[in-house]
């Protein structure tokens, strides 16, 4: 059974989430905020496993509460609604800690899918689908510092784990990346999950961001 959080300042849409995570019986809706700081509250309170965070509300948005309710250390993964327009929140989110993010119009499946993932400690988007959405708000990655010197994490990767974090950053798939080096897709994994381990990133849209932000990575490229 996983527990969730809803937050949305928008009773209709809270309603229909909640319709939705009460028809299946691996979800139990624990509570609602209607803004950020009731958010951080009830999920103090509420530990559930996963808060469906929106962005814009009013007072604490959800990039706060989600930057809050991480810090906090507690047991709660964050997924993040938006929309394509809000795309300049959506690189501040995941910086926050946010698990992952799905668009506001996603079908349910989706939602429930990514809900699980969550849950598991997993990231909701998948790489392919990073790719492109990376295409469309990595404009928003402030440009790295002239000087500034490579993060002292990079120096503790092997050659060929920068590689994989490189191809990572790319949004490439186990399966591109096993291809591309010749490795098995098992080996893939473990070098990834390594990555990730060194880098400290929770998971691997983490390390996307991470990536892009030591300018390993930029849209478009290779």
């Amino acid at each position: 059974m996983t527990t969730v959080l809803i937050v949305d300042d928008q009773p209709l849409q809270r309603y229909g989430f909640r319709m939705l995570l009460d028809s299946v019986p691996e979800t139990e809706v624990v509570g609602e905020a209607a803004h950020g700081a009731e958010a951080v509250r009830k999920a103090a309170e509420l530990r559930p496993d996963v808060v469906l965070m929106d962005v814009r509300m009013p007072g604490m948005d959800g990039i706060e509460a989600t930057r809050r309710i991480v810090a906090a250390g507690g047991r709660s993964r964050v997924l993040v609604l938006t929309t394509f327009d809000l795309d300049e929140y959506v690189h501040a989110a995941l910086r926050a800690g946010a698990s992952g993010f799905l668009l506001k119009d996603v079908r349910p499946e989706e939602l429930l899918a990514g809900i699980r993932a969550v849950a598991a400690g997993d990231a909701v988007i998948a790489p392919a689908l990073t790719r492109r959405l990376l295409d469309e708000f990595t404009r928003y990655v402030p440009a790295r510092p002239t000087g500034s010197g490579e993060d002292p994490r990079l120096g503790s990767l092997t050659d060929r784990e920068r590689e994989i974090l490189v191809a990572v950053g790319k949004g490439w798939t186990n399966g591109e990346i096993a291809t591309r080096f010749v490795l098995s897709e098992s080996t893939v994994k473990t070098h990834v999950g390594r990555v990730l381990a060194k880098i400290g990133a929770r998971d691997r849209i983490q390390a996307v961001i991470f990536a892009y932000d030591q300018g390993l990575a930029r849209p478009n490229a290779g």
